[in-house]
């Protein structure tokens, strides 16, 4: 199904900030859907030739989670014109919000139809009163279940009253604070209702049992708001600041979420001026207990911390590990087993490399971009080879999960080493004063690119190539058998040893990202 954006773009002649503030509307009208007990449809105006009656496209739906939707299927991309939009067209030409006229039906449904304009007040709205309805927010509720509303259902429906008012005086949806998430408290999580004094005239009941947990049992009615919170929390500050917030509201200005923690427990709140008409007549306060979210964050923390200093501990060990095997490196006489020994180190090495970026991070993913860096650039510096040799990284790994990254920097250590060591091996006319230009240009590539959910790594050289009867399955090189096993065992993918067109060897690892 095409997005807002894409409707609005395609059939209408919106620009970019008029189809912004739709976007803000869409992500706040669940409150105003809630209230209203109705489904909210957002119609813009289609494009059309000249003297032409106004059709309307409808862009974006929202159903409400307080009662029976008006509508089973939905009307998102659905062009409608004539009488059946008559009221769309009043709300949109005479830019006032829309209730006279009979109810009518969709199949067995009846339903109440209103029409509220969508209005973008402009930067000079104060000094020119400039403003322009872009769009009409059809609400349509649902009368089968019609019924004598309760002292909640009346208090919902005279705040979504004056929430409608807002948006037809472009008052609402408030702009979004920097860093603030879509995730907020909703009406059924708890609503009050406070007049310009900062009184509260009506809570719900999840709204007062939310404030029994921070430790009021009294009935809400009647109390300050803004004091009674600064009262009970925990932390004063964090009381004065919430209780600023709440303040802010009755100002008319629209402040940021706010927690509040009490006797253990925490609240999440939203405070939202209401200004039917420009005029500050109190403010809507909603309310979700979040005390399990923010104990299960918590832990989540604290295991968080665990897994990075046992990471730490392991990369630690490793580099010991590491130092033990250099220093009994040292005290062997066989070259053979000193090469072994300090191949060893290497192999520790870039597992610690990995476990050293693991404790950095907040999970269990690393960037691997710089550990691939790290490797390539010992490679050149260990390897036993007289030749200057270039590595360069093409591409880009991204993040990939530890269980994959500890395998894969094993295998490129050894593919790097390999390259440099086999690719350009030292000779004797390693002492010649003159230099080969040839030799001048070794350089090693590793290349690395995604492609359907596989990671595609490339280690290519330009030095000698492959021996004719080299055979990869058949080689008994330690290194060799430790990619051969890590790429197909613990990687679950493939790895093939060539010759290059353009002289030199390649390998080419492909790699699985799916789940493992």
């Amino acid at each position: 199904m095409s997005t807002l954006r894409d409707l609005a773009e395609e059939h209408t002649g919106l620009g970019p900030a008029d189809i912004d503030h739709l976007h803000r509307l869409a992500g706040d009208w669940q409150l105003l859907s809630d209230l209203s007990f109705a489904d909210l449809l957002m119609w813009v105006p289609v494009k059309a030739e000249p003297g032409r009656p106004r059709d309307f496209l409808c862009v974006a739906q929202v159903r409400p989670t307080t009662a029976p939707t008006a509508y089973q299927d939905d009307q998102v991309g659905k062009i409608v014109g004539g009488p059946e939009v008559a009221h769309l067209d009043i709300a949109f030409t005479q830019e006032r919000i829309w209730r006279e006229g009979d109810p009518v039906w969709y199949g067995d449904t009846p339903a109440r139809h209103e029409a509220i304009p969508v209005r973008l007040r402009g930067q000079h709205d104060r000094e020119e009163g400039w403003s322009e309805v872009i769009a009409v927010i059809g609400r349509d509720t649902n009368l089968s279940t019609a019924r004598t509303p309760s002292q909640l259902e009346l208090n919902y429906l005279t705040t979504a009253d004056d929430l409608a008012q807002m948006v037809a005086d472009g008052t609402f949806p408030p702009p979004r604070h920097p860093g603030e998430t879509t995730s907020a408290p909703r009406v059924g999580d708890g609503l009050i209702r406070l007049d310009a004094s900062g009184k509260v005239t009506y809570a719900s009941p999840n709204a007062q049992s939310a404030y029994r947990r921070l430790g009021f049992n009294a009935h809400l009615v009647g109390e300050e708001l803004s004091t009674l919170t600064s009262r009970l929390a925990a932390d004063p500050l964090e009381g004065n600041d919430t209780a600023e917030k709440i303040l802010a509201a009755l100002r008319g200005e629209f402040p940021p979420r706010q927690e509040v923690e009490a006797r253990g427990a925490t609240v999440l709140t939203r405070a939202l001026p209401l200004l039917p008409a420009g005029v500050p007549i109190g403010a809507l306060v909603l309310v979700r207990d979040v005390t399990e979210v923010r104990r299960r964050d918590r832990a989540l923390m604290t295991k968080d911390a665990t897994i990075r200093e046992i990471h730490h501990r392991v990369k630690n060990n490793l580099q010991t590990v590491a130092a033990l095997l250099r220093l009994q490196a040292r005290r062997v006489d066989a070259p053979e087993a000193r090469m072994a020994l300090q191949e060893s180190v290497r192999r520790v090495a870039s597992i610690a490399l990995v476990h050293e970026t693991l404790s950095m991070s907040s999970d269990e993913a690393v960037e691997f971009d710089g550990i691939v860096d790290r490797v390539a650039s010992a490679a050149t510096e260990v390897a036993a080879t007289s030749t200057a040799v270039k590595m360069r990284r093409e591409g880009t790994f991204g993040v990939l999960p530890a269980e994959i990254a500890t395998s894969l920097v094993m295998v490129l250590n050894e593919l790097l080493i390999n390259a440099v060591e086999h690719g350009f091996p030292a000779s004797e006319d390693d002492d010649i004063e003159e230099p080969d230009p040839q030799r001048e240009a070794a350089e090693v590539i590793v290349s690395a690119h995604r492609f359907r959910k596989q990671l595609h790594v490339t280690v290519a050289d330009n030095g000698q190539g492959l021996p004719n009867e080299f055979q990869a399955d058949s080689s008994g090189r330690l290194g060799l058998q430790i990619v051969r096993a890590l790429a197909t065992g613990e990687l679950r993918g493939s790895i093939e040893l060539r010759n290059r067109s353009g002289g030199g060897t390649e390998a080419v690892l492909v790699v699985p990202l799916g789940k493992r």
